[in-house]
C-alpha cells in the first residue's frame, strides 16, 4: 500500500511510520539526512536519493522496501521541488511496480510553527497539537496499460488529496 500526501504534511505523518511500517524516499541533502534520521527514529525506513542525485536508486530502494521487506510506502506527491499541490506521476509508477493500492491523505494540525518561505508550506506541529489525518482509498493498483502522466489521472489525484485535506479539517472542526 502507498500513502500519498502533500510534501508539507510529512512531519505530521512521522508518527505513523513505526505503527504502520512505513518507508519513503528522502533526498541526499542535509534536510534529507535529518528527515531520514527522524524516519528511522520513528520506526520507519527510507531510501535516499533526489531528482538531481540518485533518483532511480531511491525509487529502486523504495520498491525493494515495499516488495521484499514488507513496508508500506509513503510519497510526497508534489515533491521534490514543486509546484506545491501538483501531483507528479511517480506515485502511479510505484503503484504499478509494487502492484499496490494508493491511499490519498489529508492532514489538519491545530497548532504549528509555519515556515512561510518554504516552497511546500512545511509546518512543525507544536507540542500537544491535535493532528487529524484522513485517508481516501484504496485506488489502483495502476497497471502498465495506464499512463502515469495522464493529465486526468493527475488531476483526479490532486482533487482527492485536496478533498482529504478538507475532510481532515472538518473532523477537527466537529471535534471541538
Amino acid at each position: 500500500m502507498i500513502f500519498a500526501h502533500f510534501h508539507g504534511d510529512e512531519i505530521s505523518l512521522l508518527q505513523l511510520f513505526g505503527r504502520y511500517r512505513v518507508s519513503t524516499m528522502s533526498s541526499k541533502s542535509k534536510d534529507g539526512e535529518m528527515m531520514s534520521a527522524l524516519i528511522h527514529l520513528m520506526g520507519g525506513a527510507s531510501s535516499r536519493g533526489s531528482s538531481s542525485r540518485g533518483a532511480v536508486e531511491a525509487l529502486k530502494g523504495l520498491v525493494k522496501l515495499i516488495k521484499k521487506d514488507g513496508y508500506n510506502g509513503s510519497m510526497a506527491v508534489d515533491g521534490p521541488r514543486g509546484p506545491i499541490f501538483k501531483v507528479k506521476p511517480g506515485v502511479f509508477e510505484v503503484s504499478r511496480l509494487v502492484d499496490g493500492y494508493i491511499y490519498y491523505g489529508g492532514v489538519h494540525c491545530d497548532r504549528a510553527i509555519h515556515f512561510p518561505k518554504s516552497w511546500n508550506k512545511t509546518y512543525l506541529p507544536k507540542p500537544f497539537a491535535k493532528i487529524d489525518i484522513l485517508w481516501l482509498g484504496p485506488f489502483g493498483p495502476y497497471g502498465k496499460d495506464q499512463d502515469p502522466r495522464d493529465p486526468k489521472l493527475l488531476a483526479e489525484a490532486e482533487s482527492l488529496l485536496i478533498s482529504a485535506r478538507s475532510k481532515a479539517k472538518e473532523l477537527f472542526d466537529h471535534s471541538k
